[in-house]
């Protein structure tokens, strides 16, 4: 196992964990047996350095076992194991215990300016029979022999380290901590520092605060967690060379745990000095959903938009962004601005003239037209005292920059229109010189319902809105499933994965990639839901409901 074999194992430990859960989710939720322990703290992290960049944990190992005949694994079997010269049934099942922990422990383990940085990387497996443990670790390397490599065998703090000498393509060591833990490294200077992590507790990551406080606020509400995954995100924007211009929250953590019909992901990021409030929290969805048809890509319910940017949330969204753009002013409605034709072309600031008042519940959505480039819009908002005097704003600001607002009547509904007139020329039959039509395109149109002012860029969905009844988001099954998140929350971004794959192929160009190393992952999704919840202000705490195909 080379170095970069370790680079390997770890970026597609990231990938696969989603992947192979989400396969086995509704297996492992069904069945006692797979369900992991409440305890989500790896045992190995007394193993890895407080400064740390990440660390991707398995607790429970023993379900590896679920995935032997899955074609979609095979590297498990080939690309990884068999590649070593390990067969899993015959050399690791018989000891293997419930955690794998894959760490990069720091960004240069030698600290030799002339060979430049190459990171350390830890591998450690709880063994549940030290003695098979031991018997592997010496046949194990007995083959690296055979294979042409040469060993050194020294004594550490009591322990013994074999390790290959190294060559171009780099080394390996292994060692055996007692009765609970075998360690592979790629350099044995990384093992002798794992050992001194365990001997000095202030060194190691499991003794950190930060750390500590991340685990006892994911354990008040995770149960049964099967994986665990840390970032120390400043040093993990080092490691890949990414730019961390804003730097709030410092450490994160993600546990996964199988619930029924899907996957469930808990995401706890903290922050070291006090940030702006959470979002309000609802006790249930947003009534403002119930005006979104069933069939809406991408949708966004919660209350209070124009406080949006004031909140953690935003923050930890600016976070995100600033790593991968460099333009300052990132809004966290981008996604809506940039397919948002107010936006692009009447000079309409969503945020400034709409978003700002809006202080009651409200609902966006976005629904892929294949006739059109860009998907239909759909904005609710409950209404206020205010709110038809900003609506006379912005209908001022349409007209002021070229369009119509125009009035006429829909089932019975009226509806305000922003239109653009142009004349259309046809020949009638019998006659030489040609005739005129005026024709009126509809670029956006509003409606008042029930306390809810309601805005659509297309009049087919506005009709939709109006007359279709039964078949809206809150009454669609798929949508429902989400009851699994925590309540009370701060609101939803639901994405249904068949209706929006368009539109986030678009936003997302690397989606495409991804579509394709985890293929079976995404030919299972049916939805992606996302909150946030909690009220401490240094901390941002929320949930990923992966909905999978039944």
């Amino acid at each position: 196992m080379t170095t970069s074999s370790f680079v390997r194992l770890f970026t597609a430990s990231l990938v696969m964990l989603l992947i192979c859960f989400a396969n086995c989710a509704e297996a492992w939720a069904s069945n006692p047996l797979g369900k992991g322990s409440e305890n989500i703290t790896p045992g190995a992290a007394i193993f890895v350095s407080k400064q740390a960049p990440a660390m991707v944990s398995i607790l429970d190992a023993e379900r590896l076992n679920l995935l032997q005949n899955k074609d979609e694994y095979s590297f498990l079997r080939t690309d990884f194991l068999r590649n070593l010269g390990i067969d899993y049934r015959k050399d690791l099942q018989a000891w293997l215990g419930n955690e794998l922990t894959l760490a990069v422990t720091n960004l240069d383990f030698d600290h030799d300016p002339d060979n430049g940085k190459l990171p350390g990387y830890l591998l450690a497996i709880s063994t549940k029979s030290p003695e098979k443990s031991r018997e592997f670790v010496q046949l194990f390397f007995s083959k690296r022999v055979l294979a042409g490599a040469d060993l050194n065998v020294e004594e550490y703090a009591g322990i013994k380290i074999i390790s290959e000498t190294p060559r171009d393509k780099g080394t390996l060591a292994g060692a055996v901590v007692g009765d609970k833990y075998v360690l592979f490294a790629n350099d044995p200077k990384v093992l002798r520092e794992a050992i001194n992590n365990v001997q000095a507790p202030d060194l190691n990551l499991y003794s950190v605060s930060q750390y500590q406080n991340l685990n006892q606020d994911v354990k008040q509400t995770s149960k049964n967690s099967l994986a665990v995954v840390f970032l120390n995100l400043p040093i993990v924007a080092e490691w890949l060379q990414l730019k961390l211009p804003i730097q709030t929250f410092t450490t994160q953590l993600i546990t996964l745990a199988p619930v029924s019909k899907g996957l469930l992901a808990e995401i706890v990021a903290l922050s070291t000095e006090e940030t702006k409030a959470p979002l309000e929290s609802l006790s249930k969805p947003v009534s403002a959903l119930r005006y979104l048809p069933a069939n809406a890509g991408i949708v966004v319910g919660s209350k209070n938009l124009s406080n949006l940017e004031n909140t953690n949330l935003s923050m930890y969204w600016q976070q995100l962004k600033s790593v991968l753009s460099t333009q300052g002013g990132i809004n966290i409605t981008d996604f809506v601005q940039k397919d948002a034709e107010p936006q692009k072309h009447w000079d309409v600031n969503l945020s400034k003239d709409i978003f700002d008042w809006v202080e009651g519940e409200y609902a966006i959505g976005l629904i892929s037209n294949p006739q059109k480039l860009n998907p239909d819009w759909i904005f609710v908002t409950e209404t206020a005292p205010q709110t038809q005097e900003d609506i006379a704003k912005l209908d001022a600001i349409v007209a002021k920059n070229g369009l119509n607002v125009t009035s006429f009547t829909l089932e019975s509904h009226p509806i305000t229109a922003w239109t653009q007139l142009k004349a259309a020329e046809y020949k009638s039959s019998g006659k030489d010189k040609p005739s005129f039509n005026i024709e009126a395109k509809a670029y956006g149109l509003h409606t008042t319902l029930d306390n809810y002012e309601i805005f659509t860029s297309s009049l087919e969905i506005m009709h939709e809105i109006l007359t279709t009844k039964g078949n809206t988001l809150l009454e669609n099954p798929n949508f429902q499933k989400i009851a699994v998140l925590p309540q009370p929350n701060s609101g939803y971004l639901y994405i249904n994965w068949a209706a929006s794959q368009k539109i986030l192929e678009r936003q997302l160009p690397i989606l495409k990639l991804l579509k394709v190393v985890a293929k079976s992952f995404f030919s299972n999704l049916r939805s992606l839901t996302i909150t946030n919840y909690g009220s401490e202000s240094n901390l941002l705490k929320g949930d990923v409901f992966f909905q999978l195909e039944e």
